[in-house]
């Protein structure tokens, strides 16, 4: 393989890590700012036995998607705002049958059409809840084409490792980015495989209870022959209505994502590590590149600055933002949406006390150290 540097684009480098990680099925409808990633599995996936399908909408899209990962194959779809929406519904048909895909949604600044082609971080919020109902999901932030790559590889382990969907939650600024870029050599990064059944076809029960909390999941087509349903369902498959049924299966969801948090939540830190800080810094995507280059600034005229960054963003980073935020005088959060949607985590974790300070953003324009430093300096 050759190893010279190239000049990769975000996209490029997310549809190139899927294949990686052994995608073999793209299933989506174009939409900025993510077409370039449906464009590079219509050229890449047929040349290594792939499928490309590009579907009337989003949510056959994801449809598509459950039903091939379903076969046995690893399947992915990417969108942005608008077709994220659409999404919803069958993402939780995925979530509650414990289907292992990867949703990559390149936010774009909105609501609804919004600015179709400027970036936004306002999507953190229905990447959380989207689905209706009690359910938990995992969603990565990738803030460099490196991450691009290697963050949509741990997106598909994840998802195979732990039977669910997984959400790249990547920004139109990261997604468009252009950065030197060697690929991994295969088997340089780990790449995961479902767990899958080994016993008797006839006793294969798709949701039966593990030590992990994750079952093995057969291929349809396969000898194993089993149900999934979007209704709540007992080990079987099928539809059960029982209240201790339900109590057991949503209690798993979540507990085969918490009690395997440490594997999951990922987080950076930069200059964070002294044993006090006058201001720390928390950002995910995009934005963690503006963090940066503020408390580059700020150490430079004497003030201990660090950065946080949330490579994972669902679940939340409680413990690391507690360890790093506590010992700060003051933190601040720039995020690219009106409301402050990780700020409200962050004072959620360090308490009413705090001395937390947001830096938004929500015009399509992308945050600046100046909007960040202007905002720590106001009353220091």
């Amino acid at each position: 393989m050759d190893r010279t540097p190239r000049l990769v684009q975000g996209n490029q480098a997310i549809a190139a890590a899927a294949i990686y990680a052994g995608a073999r099925f793209f299933a989506g409808y174009p939409i900025t700012p993510s077409s370039e990633i449906a464009e590079e599995c219509s050229k890449k996936l047929p040349k290594v036995g792939g499928m490309y399908m590009q579907m009337e909408d989003e949510i056959a899209s994801v449809g598509a998607m459950v039903g091939a990962a379903l076969t046995g194959s690893k399947a992915f779809t990417a969108t942005s705002g608008p077709g994220f929406s659409l999404m919803q519904e069958n993402i939780g048909m995925a979530t509650i049958g414990e289907v292992p895909c990867v949703i990559i949604n390149v936010q774009r600044s909105g609501p609804s059409t919004g600015l179709a082609t400027k970036p936004s971080q306002s999507d953190l919020m229905q990447i959380k809840w989207g689905r209706h109902g009690d359910q938990a999901i995992i969603a990565l932030a990738p803030a460099s084409v490196a991450e691009c790559f290697a963050l949509t590889v741990k997106a598909f382990n994840l998802a195979e490792k732990f039977r669910t969907p997984v959400i790249l939650a990547a920004d139109e600024i990261v997604a468009h980015m252009r950065e030197n870029f060697i690929e991994p050599l295969p088997g340089e990064l780990e790449v995961i495989d479902r767990k899958k059944p080994s016993g008797p076809p006839a006793q294969y029960r798709p949701f039966e209870p593990s030590e992990d909390m994750v079952s093995p999941l057969a291929a349809y087509g396969s000898e194993y022959v089993f149900h999934i349903t979007s209704s709540m369902c007992g080990p079987e498959g099928y539809s059960n209505n029982d209240p201790a049924n339900a109590t057991w299966k949503i209690k798993q969801l979540h507990e085969k994502i918490a009690m395997h948090r440490d594997e999951i939540v990922e987080t950076k830190t930069f200059d964070a590590d002294e044993a006090q800080l006058d201001i720390l810094l928390i950002a995910f995507g995009g934005t963690t590149r503006v963090a940066r280059a503020a408390a580059l600034k700020l150490r430079q005229e004497g003030v201990k600055a660090g950065v946080l960054q949330l490579v994972t963003v669902w679940p939340f980073a409680d413990l690391e933002v507690l360890k790093y935020g506590s010992k700060a005088k003051t933190v601040v959060i720039p995020e690219m949406n009106y409301s402050g949607q990780i700020a409200d985590e962050v004072k959620r974790v360090l308490g009413p006390a705090a001395d937390i300070r947001r830096v938004n953003k929500y015009n399509g324009e992308v945050i600046t150290p100046q909007d960040i430093l202007q905002v720590v300096k106001q009353s220091n």
